[in-house]
């Protein structure tokens, strides 16, 4: 599976990305290690995430949910409530 992800950085900022392993990247992220945007903003928390069969489809989600604003990505992330138990 290929998966679109929103990241929720300390500053409150969002970061979207795709991979095929959530967990893992994650890790990667809040190591120090993830994208540059990251680095200085971790700990980051998983918000949001969609997946898909192919890398293509996960691609252009991803470049379609960068397009969107804050407040656009902001609901997505209220619809999809992952962390709903933790705040």
């Amino acid at each position: 599976m290929n998966y679109v992800y929103i990241l929720r950085c300390k500053d409150n900022t969002l970061y979207t990305g795709w991979t095929t392993n959530i967990q893992k990247r994650l890790e990667v992220h809040n190591s120090g290690k993830g994208a540059k945007y990251t680095r200085g903003r971790i700990p980051v928390l998983l918000e949001y995430y969609e997946a898909y069969q192919s890398k293509s489809e996960a691609t252009k989600r991803e470049y379609a949910i960068k397009k969107l604003n804050k407040y656009e990505k902001e609901k997505l992330i209220k619809q999809f409530n992952i962390n709903k138990d933790k705040k």
